[in-house]
């Protein structure tokens, strides 16, 4: 016969038995109860990898975990983005990742080898960059309107350096050329650090870049910000014109930055992510550190994030097919 106290001594050793097994669902209310991974598919020193760490160190500190920045170039972001999918979707490691891997290049790769909206939950985008058109000072320019001058003067002649084909700053450059009438040529870089010396060198002169990627030259004086591709003027760079006050209004360019996990990973695992980055991102001091990188900070529902994500590639097709930018293999 059971009795009440055998019944109790039986639930609870079921209870003990589920803590110890590793294959034991993660509640939120125990998460995180080790270190997290972010894999970011980008290059240490990038901007998408600056404005993460100054996110994730906030959250760390919320959370009581160590969360670990784990760089993963190449590819245009694919590399690394498909390595994060792969991984277990039990909340410890999280994907980093933007414009180009989850959204455009979902038109421009023939085969990806990953789908973003089946094999990824959006936690939520978090930083949002204004495109900066900066220009080395070797070139003879020092307005927007100089820039398209000289560009006409010497068709494809002109370099313009970014993380990769289908990155923002990629499409941000293609998209200059169909508002100009310019023809420039794009240098795409699996590591951005090597993106300042050589535009202070001249050799590749131009950037649609996010400011992060930009600072080194434009604060050495090599190279100088010639308009920035939002409605407002960035408070970075407050001396540095919109492209609506430089005479080329149309152009309004920009890139985001977002958190992913594996699809599969816990909902409410998913919620604590989202909850905890508003939290980091609510800080003065964040929010502080995000403006100087010439980054927005902004936080959505898991459920907006997935609309956001959808309308994005949609987006992102359009502009590639209209530049008529063939496919990768």
């Amino acid at each position: 016969m059971k009795t009440p106290a055998g019944r109790l001594l039986r639930g609870a050793l079921v209870a003990l038995a589920a803590i110890a097994l590793p294959g034991a669902p993660i509640r939120a209310e125990t998460y995180p109860a080790r270190p997290i991974t972010v894999i970011l598919p980008f290059a240490a020193g990038s901007a998408s990898d600056v404005v993460t760490r100054i996110m994730v160190n906030k959250m760390s500190q919320t959370m009581g975990q160590p969360i670990v920045v784990d760089n993963r170039p190449g590819a245009g972001g694919n590399i690394g983005t498909a390595l994060g999918i792969k991984a277990v979707p039990d909340g410890y490691t999280w994907i980093a990742t933007g414009t180009g891997p989850v959204a455009a290049n979902v038109t421009l790769y023939r085969d990806l080898g990953y789908d973003p909206e089946k094999d990824l939950a959006s936690v939520s985008p978090f930083a949002y960059f204004t495109i900066v058109v900066a220009a080395s000072t070797k070139l003879p320019v020092n307005t927007l309107a100089e820039l398209i001058a000289y560009a006409k003067q010497h068709p494809d002649e002109l370099n313009y350096g970014s993380v990769g084909i289908g990155s923002s700053q990629h499409l941000a450059g293609a998209y200059f050329e169909q508002l100009t009438g310019t023809k420039l040529t794009h240098v795409p870089y699996k590591n951005i650090g090597q993106y300042a010396p050589d535009m202070i060198a001249g050799t590749v002169p131009l950037g649609f870049q996010w400011l992060p990627n930009v600072l080194a030259p434009l604060n050495a004086h090599g190279a100088r910000a010639l308009a920035v591709a939002g409605k407002k003027r960035l408070a970075a760079l407050p001396d540095t014109p919109t492209t609506i006050e430089a005479g080329l209004p149309d152009y309004q360019a920009s890139g985001w930055f977002a958190m992913y996990v594996p699809h599969g990973t816990p909902k409410d695992i998913v919620a604590r992510i989202n909850h905890e980055m508003a939290a980091a991102l609510a800080d003065p001091e964040v929010r502080k550190r995000f403006e100087q990188q010439g980054a927005e900070a902004s936080v959505i529902s898991p459920e907006e994030a997935r609309k956001f994500l959808s309308d994005e590639i949609a987006k992102w097709r359009e502009i590639i097919t209209k530049a008529g930018i063939s496919k990768i293999e």
